[in-house]
């Protein structure tokens, strides 16, 4: 009788590989949405039309149709997947957890993010927080990550990208080395030594678009995290262009100075990210919550952009 049973239950994966398709026509679309190969979306496929033996898709030059069966089958499994995901989430929002599994990039996490935790806990004083270290994207599946801190664009597929701030970008260095490379104009920067970070590939060009200079520069270091790029500079190896909000405390010593005064938005921002499938977890929500409002405040009290 169960073997009878499980012949109408289709694995999970099949239907949704079949409702992707289904939605957006084509393979290779569903296998972009999904994260998957095209030949992993036709093996699902396949495999779904054997075990209900019936034909779904017509193949054709252009891709592939629905046959008038697999109209109908769309329809009922587009439904009940939906149902699927909103008790799915129903559920994970009313379970009995109590831990946040937050995701922060290093030197934001430590110079922004920190110093304001103990009036989160302090209102939230059942949310246990977990931190683990990330530079770009990743795959949350699998990390046991709730929500993530990123600075890029709001382009991370399968997440919800909520905007927290924009951030100030200056050119920086030690004053060993300006004293000894001495800038007189901004267009003397295109020879300097220039540092490049990883998260903001365009930055240069950005900053000196914004002067209206479009000659090109040589070639500097490149890092990835913004620690390291912060001690080439006190070493006396370049310039950095790097957001003023993070090195405050460099530039009131005098460790660091501007190589040339000129603030830019820069073209990268900070994002809270989600995965789709904790949006009603809780202590996710809870902490949402708790940094757009600290990010618009702080925002409010910073200047505006050059």
């Amino acid at each position: 009788m169960l073997t009878h049973q499980r012949r109408f239950l289709p694995s999970t994966s099949a239907l949704a590989a079949f409702d992707s398709v289904a939605k957006l026509g084509s393979f290779s679309a569903a296998a972009s949405e999904l994260a998957l190969t095209q030949g992993a979306i036709s093996r699902q496929i396949g495999l779904l039309e054997d075990q209900l033996g019936v034909k779904l898709f017509e193949r054709t030059n252009r891709g592939v149709e629905l046959t008038a069966i697999g109209r109908t089958y769309a329809k009922g499994i587009g439904d009940a997947l939906a149902t699927i995901r909103t008790l799915s989430l129903e559920a994970m929002a009313t379970r009995d957890d109590t831990h946040l599994r937050l995701a922060i990039l290093p030197t934001f996490g430590t110079r922004w993010l920190m110093p304001r935790i103990p009036d989160f806990l302090a209102k939230n004083p059942a949310i246990i927080m977990d931190f683990a270290t990330r530079i770009g994207q990743f795959d949350f599946e699998g990390s046991g990550l709730d929500a993530a801190i990123h600075i890029g664009e709001p382009n991370w597929p399968g997440t919800d990208c909520q905007f927290l701030m924009h951030e100030l970008v200056v050119p920086v260095c030690s004053p060993s080395f300006l004293a000894d490379n001495p800038v007189n104009r901004p267009e003397d920067l295109l020879a300097k030594p220039l540092f490049d970070m990883a998260s903001r590939p365009r930055a240069w060009e950005h900053w000196f678009s914004s002067l209206g200079i479009s000659e090109g520069r040589g070639g500097g270091m490149r890092f990835e995290q913004f620690s390291n790029v912060v001690q080439a500079c006190h070493a006396g190896l370049g310039i950095a262009l790097v957001p003023t909000f993070l090195i405050e405390p460099e530039l009131s010593s005098g460790q660091l100075v501007r190589a040339w005064d000129h603030e830019v938005k820069s073209a990268s921002a900070y994002y809270l990210v989600r995965p789709l499938s904790k949006m009603a977890y809780g202590p996710a929500s809870t902490f949402a919550a708790w940094i757009l409002e600290q990010a618009r405040s702080f925002s409010e009290r910073r200047p505006a952009s050059a």
